[in-house]
């Protein structure tokens, strides 16, 4: 079972003086990799020219970019809310990334209300991850987005 209030306050440990998004998602996704179980996958998308970039992660290899709206990644941007996948093969417009993966969390990372960027972890199991995990990773986003300067990311998808 993941400590997922332990692992909280240890990013927000790990953040200490520097806030800039890139070292903290490096670290956020390495804490995640090695303390939950079953993964082959964890890290982060964030939105670069209106779609998802990829970010720091640990795992396998990863698609570079997901279009708003696709995928479990783009649903999560375009209905801005937690996308607990139980099945991806099951899931509508599934982007297989990596084939070895079968279930899947994608929470919206936000600034000022708006989705940033978003936290994507996956299983090669089906059914992996269940609404305590959902909790506990809303809960490490909560604590992400405290210590973390978003403006940057922000700012570059700012409607003009």
């Amino acid at each position: 079972m993941t400590d997922y209030s332990l692992l909280s306050k240890q990013i927000k440990s790990l953040a200490g003086d520097e806030p800039n998004y890139i070292p903290v998602f490096s670290n956020a996704s390495a804490l995640l990799y090695d303390n939950m179980e079953d993964l082959n996958w964890a890290g982060f998308y964030i939105m670069n020219k209106g779609s998802l970039m990829l970010g720091p992660f640990q795992g396998k290899v990863a698609c570079i970019r997901i279009e708003v709206g696709k995928g479990v990644c783009g649903t999560a941007v375009f209905e801005n809310e937690t996308q607990l996948v139980k099945d991806v093969h099951q899931f509508p417009g599934h982007i297989a990334c990596d084939s070895a993966s079968n279930s899947e969390i994608v929470v919206p990372i936000h600034r000022d209300g708006i989705v940033v960027a978003v936290l994507d972890i996956d299983s090669p199991s089906l059914s992996r991850f269940n609404d305590e995990d959902r909790k506990g990773l809303e809960e490490f986003v909560k604590a992400l987005e405290e210590v973390t300067d978003l403006s940057e990311i922000h700012m570059e998808n700012r409607v003009i």
